[in-house]
């Protein structure tokens, strides 16, 4: 029981360090944003509480809650993206955290529902091949089970991709949603979407009849990272 407690203490202390930094990299400004991880061998998730600024926040406020989105431990509300996370936590078995933000350039394309396209080598090292954007959802959708309507959009649009090799998705006109096999990778995530998401507008700005990265190339960058072979980095490090 005391290691489990202290597994606990240690996820909720990661969590919201990973919330903070959120706003550190500029990633979620005022409130707008949330990150969760899962311990799935106790079956619960931590995640941010709702409203609460980042400067505010300490491990003892972030809420603990079970598969069903019951709150095990914590005095706050849990995120209203709450449902979200945990339709993506459900579906993509080997994910450990969850993270949401309306960083800027990653928000502008989910606002123009387009997909990021992939331009280049830098999007193609984190990214196998262009950002996908979910469909808007149907008033019925938005009227009831709004926030679990969306996570169930993202794994609709999701059928045929592999969420590790593309962990991120555009929700049209909303934001973005990314995911890693921690919460401390699903922030690196974030943070490199928007990179590229800005990327891809400049791109587009000074030439706006730039093709896509050839697909020979784009496998070449990602899978030399993230293959079965792959030879970046060093060996037991983090790629």
């Amino acid at each position: 029981m005391t290691d489990r407690r202290d597994a606990l203490l240690k996820l909720r202390g990661e969590v919201c360090e990973a919330n903070k930094e959120l706003a550190t990299r500029g990633l979620a400004r005022f409130t707008f944003g949330n990150a969760s991880a899962i311990d799935r061998d106790a079956g619960v998730v931590v995640i941010k509480p709702s409203g609460v600024s980042y400067d505010a926040m300490t491990p003892a406020d972030m809420v603990v809650v079970d598969m069903n989105g019951k709150i095990v431990e914590g005095d706050l509300r849990p995120s209203s993206d709450l449902a979200t996370h945990l339709e993506l936590y459900r579906a993509f078995d080997k994910i450990g955290g969850v993270v949401h933000t309306h960083s800027r350039y990653a928000t502008l394309w989910a606002q123009s529902q387009r997909e990021i396209p992939c331009f280049g080598t830098t999007h193609a090292d984190y990214f196998h091949g262009p950002i996908p954007i979910t469909a808007h959802l149907k008033t019925a959708d938005i009227h009831s089970e709004y926030e679990a309507n969306t996570g169930r959009e993202i794994v609709r649009r999701f059928a045929g991709l592999d969420p590790l090799r593309m962990p991120a998705v555009l929700v049209a006109g909303h934001a973005s949603f990314c995911w890693g096999t921690s919460v401390r990778a699903a922030v690196e995530i974030a943070d490199l979407l928007e990179e590229v998401a800005f990327m891809a507008y400049g791109t587009i700005a000074l030439n706006a009849t730039a093709e896509p990265l050839p697909t020979e190339l784009l496998n070449k960058h990602f899978l030399r990272k993230h293959g079965p072979d792959a030879y970046y980095g060093q060996s037991g490090s983090d790629r």
